[in-house]
């Protein structure tokens, strides 16, 4: 692998994945930027409009097109491709149209870009990570999905909100599956190496409402604007820039699991290990009883989606 390229693609442009374009182009890290989609003649459309702002940002080249023989030397290669989640949808609702639409995409991917880390966005990220890592065949890490990051990231900020503390300085995961079986890791959450359920402020009321309203952010979302991007675009962004700078940051990412609290044969989110070579070791951090048991009830689940 070229450790000075730092080329990403993105195959599926739509909200999703333009939203990720553009915030990918300002963080500075990228320089040659792929959009793959089934219509080049849109796509020169946004190569256009992202290139128009390239003299205000760090440069980098972007390229439009419908072949994937142009991922050939991705650093990374992002799949935002697939069926997105309507009002009244849950995320499984999608699991059959996006499994055969993966299906299709990574033979092309692994074959044009055989060295590339590969992350998947589409939903249900768990189950098509999982599908796409039995389809590659490729060295355990290299493929991952963007898992419980972002609902990670909107636990933190609504329980910062009643602690009255910067999002950041609250360590505190959203593991399992990216939707409704997702559950807040509370035996090992922190602030400011304080134990969160020793916070000032807080109580356990407190702590499920902010999950909830974690959880069901999307749901909100959809319904009012039809689709979520921002915050994923930026989850992406932010991804893809640990990887590139090989950062070594812990994020909870949906990764193929073996034995992991006694789990196998599924992919969920855990606090994973992220730098140049994608998901370089996973974290098996302290779960009570009940934590342990919605983790199993999360791979129970994702299972029945992938016989």
């Amino acid at each position: 692998m070229k450790y000075d390229s730092n080329k990403v693609a993105i195959v599926g442009c739509g909200k999703v994945g333009m939203t990720a374009a553009y915030s990918l182009l300002h963080s500075g890290v990228v320089n040659d930027l792929v959009l793959l989609g089934r219509h080049k003649a849109t796509l020169i459309g946004e190569q256009l409009d992202l290139e128009h702002g390239i003299s205000f940002l760090p440069y980098a080249r972007v390229m439009a097109t419908d072949r994937y023989e142009d991922l050939a030397g991705s650093d990374v290669v992002i799949i935002c491709a697939g069926a997105a989640q309507k009002p009244g949808d849950t995320r499984l609702d999608l699991a059959g149209k996006n499994i055969a639409i993966i299906e299709q995409i990574i033979p092309e991917v692994v074959k044009n870009a055989p060295d590339a880390i590969i992350m998947l966005v589409s939903n249900p990220v768990d189950v098509l990570t999982y599908k796409a890592y039995l389809l590659a065949n490729l060295p355990k890490g290299r493929i991952f999905g963007s898992g419980t990051t972002l609902d990670t990231a909107r636990f933190r900020f609504h329980l910062a909100q009643d602690l009255h503390v910067n999002p950041r300085s609250v360590h505190a995961y959203i593991l399992g599956e990216h939707g409704d079986s997702s559950f807040p890791a509370v035996a090992s959450a922190s602030v400011g190496g304080q134990p969160l359920a020793s916070m000032p402020g807080f109580s356990e009321d407190r702590m499920m409402d902010a999950y909830q309203t974690a959880r069901d952010a999307a749901y909100k979302i959809i319904a009012s604007k039809g689709a979520t991007f921002y915050g994923i675009g930026s989850v992406i962004s932010h991804i893809v820039k640990q990887i590139l700078t090989d950062s070594k940051s812990v994020l909870p990412l949906s990764v193929p699991l073996h034995n992991y609290q006694g789990i196998s044969g599924v992919a969920l989110s855990v606090p994973c290990v992220i730098g140049r070579n994608g998901v370089e070791a996973s974290l098996e951090i302290k779960l009570d009883w009940e934590e342990k048991k919605k983790l199993e009830k999360s791979a129970k689940i994702l299972k029945e989606y992938l016989q």
